[in-house]
């Protein structure tokens, strides 16, 4: 009898042990190297913003100086920013991020900036899709961390055309279920140079970066599904990430198979999956909200932008630019003339004090500013952008075909 009550106490307290152990291991998540507590205790007062942004910021060798210039664009306390850099970048250069993300006081405060540590981050292999991998593994990783509403996914050489204040402002009056992504079902020439050949990609399984291998014989194109093609940059809907992610059906994963053998799979995957998703496929504003140019034809490489291009830029109301060089003069200009931002600080902004004054430099948060948006010219002239491709004639004429 003893041994009995003895053996039933512990399975009990066993059984009552694991409730405490295995949520608490369901629940710690650590592929981020740079993490704080957030102090929002001074804040709990203050209103939220309506609408939030998750940022995927990729870098590779040589970037890491940019991307600290792109982070002080780009920042804003009610968004939140996860910066990849590729696994083949120097150590030198994944320590620098690491140590202006830690030292930067108005993110520790509010700990909403990451650095992906460099035992965790992927090898990005052009033209492969370790791009399409981080791109999914920094989806999973924002949706578990914080709630957002779109998730942006932005390149070191890319920079925006609008501060975080004009951006919230224009996006606040919008479905949170729209999702911003250029797609098309003419493929042209990439039916044969896109859809046939199968190429295997060495990053997936190699510290060693490497080009992709071309494998001699071709596939057929695919009857279980229609493929498309677009841009690689998106703004995504929290919805759509979720379905990415957890795929409630098994599309995304079959899709997910089917890229993974697929030259320039960004291209391709996001655009196929949300046009043969009957959930979805009404939500797609097909615009990525991106300035771009390319080269003659075939056009598959983007121009890098200048000072004769800054006119157009501004003049096309899109909110982001690329691709443009390290340290372009036409950088500068759109500090000072878009994004009020001067002396290195962050951009102009209604949650620090002396925003876009030349004496008082965007530092840092000011407690009773949280929640504060002060929204200019760039919002006015995204709305008016927005307006006109998510009008009814618009929307449902350039919807997935």
């Amino acid at each position: 009898m003893g041994i009995k009550l003895f053996a039933i106490l512990f399975m009990a307290t066993s059984l009552l042990l694991s409730l405490f152990y295995i949520p608490s291991k369901l629940t710690t998540t650590t592929p981020i190297s740079t993490t704080f507590t957030p102090n929002f205790t001074m804040l709990t007062q203050q209103k939220s913003y309506p609408v939030s942004f998750a940022y995927l910021i990729s870098a590779s060798k040589g970037d890491s100086k940019r991307v600290i210039r792109l982070i002080k664009a780009l920042y804003h306390p009610g968004n939140y920013y996860l910066i990849h850099m590729d696994a083949g970048a120097p150590d030198a250069e994944h320590q620098a991020i690491e140590k202006f993300v830690r030292n930067e006081a108005v993110f520790g405060i509010l700990g909403n900036v990451w650095v992906i540590e460099k035992s965790k981050s992927n090898v990005v292999t052009y033209r492969g899709p370790t791009m399409l991998a981080t791109t999914l593994h920094a989806m999973a990783i924002l949706l578990r961390t914080c709630n957002w509403d779109w998730f942006i996914n932005l390149s070191a050489s890319d920079y925006p055309l609008l501060t975080q204040d004009d951006l919230i402002d224009a996006f606040s009056g919008l479905p949170r279920d729209l999702n911003f992504i250029q797609h098309s079902s003419r493929l042209g020439w990439k039916l044969n140079k896109r859809g046939k050949p199968i190429i295997i990609d060495p990053g997936l399984y190699s510290r060693n970066k490497s080009e992709i291998w071309w494998v001699i014989k071709q596939r057929s194109l695919p009857t279980a599904f229609k493929l498309y093609t677009g841009s690689a940059w998106t703004i995504l809907s929290r919805s759509f990430a979720e379905y990415c992610i957890i795929g409630w059906d098994n599309l995304p994963r079959t899709l997910l198979l089917y890229y993974t053998n697929f030259v320039s799979s960004p291209e391709g995957y996001f655009q196929t999956l949300i046009c043969n998703s009957q959930h979805y496929k009404n939500t797609t504003a097909n615009n990525d909200l991106h300035y771009i140019t390319w080269d003659t034809p075939p056009k598959q490489h983007p121009r890098s932008l200048g000072l004769k291009d800054y006119r157009k830029m501004t003049q096309s109301n899109r909110p982001f630019a690329r691709k443009f060089k390290k340290n372009d003069s036409v950088l500068d200009k759109i500090d000072r003339e878009l994004l009020k931002r001067y002396n290195g600080q962050f951009s102009y902004g209604g949650w620090c004090a002396g925003s876009g004054n030349r004496h008082k430099s965007c530092s840092g948060l000011q407690n009773e500013n949280y929640g504060v948006l002060k929204p200019g010219l760039g919002s006015r002239r995204l709305k008016s952008l927005l307006s006109k491709v998510v009008s009814q004639n618009n929307f449902i004429k350039r919807q997935c075909r």
